[in-house]
């Protein structure tokens, strides 16, 4: 299970780390292309809306065939257009480029489905979190290693555009051999890999179809949906516009943003973690009706501070909130997979799916208002939606668990390990299965 954790993690920081790889680069590419802010803004939209049909894809994909070979296949497509990126031309180029990028993106529903397998209920939150939180940690290294350490070393030996065309295909060739080295070093689960399992009898066939139909007509997906779109949301969209607004609203220098804007993606290091764990803690408390509570929170006070950070006039004044908002920003992604693996455990990867695509279409709504809208009037747009998500934990309704006001724990449930049974079988195969023995 640790080593699965880790194979989990490492996968998705790559993952992510390839995604936005070209970000701490726009202010150049925009220099030598001719673009406009809204050119460039397509160009991320399109990088983060990609993403939204893989996560769809992918969910139901891994209840029947597990999260370490979609790994393995999703960072070996996705290394080949990163290492592309010095062949852009115009803009459409640079919008198709980082759609097929995006592809990447898809890899978190692996890493949330991997870590669900292999922990119980006691600890799912933590360790959901700490695999999302340090692999979205990618995001904010990416900004300081592409944007301020290779960028800047590359240009001594070159121009500034040779040097942006060039630079990301040294995280397409890590990427690369990471998704080759994952596919022999870990398991799909506590009982050894699906296609053995399958092969001896142990484990039935999936219909990834109707994975995908339960977890999709269950209306709690979609209310957690709606608040991942809330919080992972945003921070795709500060990916996108935190070097770029740094740049343009305080004269930062391509390296001085780059090494401000991935402050925000740093917090990754311990926020989403905390925020898992201080689910699972509120859980021990309280039950369900725990990890609902200090979700709002989270989501309210997300939404406080981007209010405030959208009224803060100075560098400085900026910089700190935005390392608060940061992290709740996280801690909110933290304590919504808390909850995924309880909605539906037969269906967790779909589940988990959906909720992942809700970031996407999060942040692509999120980077239509900040295409049109000045900065500080997408900030309140954005700080006044996320408020807003935080109401729906109220009707949220798990079989079997209380709600935020009303209902009560079925202990015959609550008090059991969380395990994750397979889908609806294609085959008559009525041997009970259970992948979460012990860990």
């Amino acid at each position: 299970h640790m080593r699965a954790f880790h194979c989990s993690w490492w996968s998705f920081f790559i993952a992510f780390f390839i995604w936005f790889a070209i970000t701490p680069l726009l202010s150049e590419i925009k220099i030598t292309l001719g673009l406009n802010k809204q050119q460039l803004w397509t160009s991320s939209i399109t990088g983060v809306a990609g993403t939204i049909f893989m996560r769809f894809l992918l969910g139901p994909q891994c209840d029947k065939y597990g999260a370490r070979v979609l790994f393995t296949i999703v960072l070996c497509v996705a290394s080949i257009p990163t290492a592309c990126t010095g062949l852009i031309q115009n803009a459409a180029g640079l919008a198709v480029l980082r759609l097929f990028i995006g592809i990447a993106g898809g890899s978190f529903v692996m890493c949330q489905y991997w870590s669900s397998r292999m922990f119980t209920k006691e600890v799912v939150g933590t360790a959901n979190a700490l695999v999302g939180g340090w692999g979205n940690l990618g995001g904010g290294v990416t900004q300081i290693v592409m944007g301020t350490l290779l960028f800047p070393l590359f240009k001594t030996g070159m121009s500034a555009e040779r040097a942006w065309r060039t630079v990301c295909i040294v995280p397409a060739v890590v990427a690369f051999f990471t998704g080759v080295a994952v596919q022999f070093v870990s398991d799909d689960s506590p009982k050894g890999n699906y296609k053995d399992l399958k092969k001896h009898g142990n484990m039935p066939e999936v219909s990834a179809a109707a994975s995908f139909r339960s977890g999709a007509l269950n209306f709690n997906t979609w209310f957690l949906f709606i608040q991942y779109a809330c919080c992972f949301g945003v921070e795709l969209t500060m990916n996108n516009a935190a070097a770029l607004y740094f740049r343009e609203e305080f004269n930062q220098s391509t390296e001085s943003a780059a090494a401000i804007a991935s402050i925000f993606g740093w917090m990754n290091l311990f926020a989403r973690g905390l925020g898992g764990y201080a689910s699972d803690k509120f859980n021990e408390r309280m039950g369900m009706r725990g990890r609902l509570l200090i979700h709002t929170v989270c989501l309210a006070a997300e939404g406080a501070l981007v209010l405030v950070f959208a009224n803060t006039p100075n560098l400085a004044g900026s910089i700190v909130v935005l390392v608060f908002f940061s992290i709740f920003v996280q801690a909110a992604e933290g304590t919504s997979y808390g909850i995924v693996p309880y909605v539906n455990p037969p269906c967790t990867g779909s589940i988990a799916g959906i909720v992942g695509a809700g970031g996407n279409t999060g942040a692509v709504a999120f980077g239509m208002g900040f295409r049109q809208l000045n900065y500080k009037q997408a900030f309140i747009l954005m700080g006044c939606t996320i408020i807003a998500s935080s109401v729906l934990s109220v009707v949220i309704r798990i079989k079997g668990h209380s709600g935020l006001f009303c209902g009560e724990e079925d202990h015959a449930i609550s008090k059991g390990a969380l395990s994750v049974p397979e889908p609806e079988a294609d085959a008559d195969d009525e041997e009970a299965y259970d992948p979460n023995p012990s860990s």
